[in-house]
């Protein structure tokens, strides 16, 4: 588990206070200066901490600071061990500052602890606009695991807001890995990674190939016979979805948009034999304000595990579309 806050001046020490019934555990942590991209040029200080060694199951109360100021504090359950039980995983998308319907339910739920663990594309345009939506964020991200992967509203300064102020860790490697990641929770291995990197190419196209390669090494381990039968679910998280129904000329009411298919002039990195031939069960998406779920798909074909139980066993990807948490932008259809 990784802590992370924001203060607006530098501190002595980075350090967080936890335990199961009283704050008797400490553990130190770092803290880097970040500059936002912005005319201001405002600064801010990211703090990070650590938490090793925890027990699955429990709940964990902490507070956040150094020997002068602390937070107030929260909590949070850590994740179940083994894979014979059904994690409950609440998914968002297009959550923004203006406008957050969803907010006060998850609030709620978060309260009553109705989930496990949160999966959510972010939106988090520059410091001060991230100074709120953190706020606004915070009843439920401090006190439940909250996995994001980054959407087109995070493009500013090249991601570095997002990159900043998350903490996503790749459980393979145990490193901070905000764009493209993977764990597993349960019988499900879930993999999120970045459809912008096949959008924002003024940030460069080396990160395509990094992501595509990363990806694939990925899906080849958790195919393993061994990882496979622990895990046979394989889910991925993505912020554009690689095809949709509405009629708003987004790219994927296009027949090749390019995460499903193609990049343009290279015709490279695309996504949609990838996670077939790797047998990926569900794909979630963002970025489209509204819900949709669509038939296990491939190439444009349907591939139903049979007429009565389409689902069941299905030969492709069930793609599920969840973008309505809802920003200020409005809902579509």
């Amino acid at each position: 588990m990784v802590v992370t806050w924001t203060t607006l001046c530098p501190t002595k020490s980075t350090e967080v206070m936890y335990g199961e019934i009283e704050l008797i555990d400490l553990a130190r942590g770092s803290v880097k200066k970040f500059v936002d991209g912005g005319a201001l040029k405002r600064e801010i200080y990211i703090h990070r901490v650590f938490l090793k060694n925890l027990k699955p199951a429990k709940t964990y109360k902490y507070s956040c600071g150094n020997n002068n100021i602390w937070s107030k504090v929260y909590e949070f359950t850590t994740i179940k061990s083994g894979n014979d039980w059904s994690p409950r995983i609440v998914l968002i998308g297009d959550l923004g500052v203006e406008n957050g319907r969803s907010l006060p339910f998850l609030i709620e739920d978060v309260k009553n602890k109705f989930y496990d663990i949160l999966l959510h594309d972010a939106i988090n345009n520059n410091a001060r606009v991230g100074d709120e939506y953190m706020r606004r964020i915070e009843p439920i991200a401090a006190n439940l695991p909250y996995m994001v992967c980054p959407g087109n509203h995070e493009y500013k300064y090249n991601f570095s807001n997002y990159d900043n102020r998350f903490s996503m860790i790749n459980q393979a490697d145990g490193t901070i890995s905000n764009h493209f990641y993977s764990f597993d929770i349960c019988p499900a291995h879930i993999i999120s990674f970045s459809t912008e990197f096949y959008y924002f190419t003024k940030f460069g196209t080396g990160q395509l190939l990094t992501q595509y390669q990363w990806l694939e090494n990925d899906l080849i381990e958790a195919n393993k016979p061994k990882n496979r039968a622990e895990r046979p679910w394989i889910i991925t998280m993505g912020h554009r979805p690689m095809m949709c129904s509405n009629e708003n000329g987004d790219d994927c009411t296009k027949k090749e948009s390019r995460v499903r298919k193609r990049m343009p002039l290279t015709r490279e990195y695309a996504l949609e034999d990838l996670f077939f031939k790797y047998g990926v069960d569900i794909s979630l998406w963002g970025h489209e304000h509204s819900f949709e779920r669509l038939w296990p798909m491939y190439n444009m074909k349907v591939y139903n595990g049979s007429l009565e139980q389409p689902y069941k066993n299905p030969k492709a990807p069930i793609h599920i579309i969840s973008g309505y948490a809802v920003s200020v932008i409005s809902i579509e259809i």
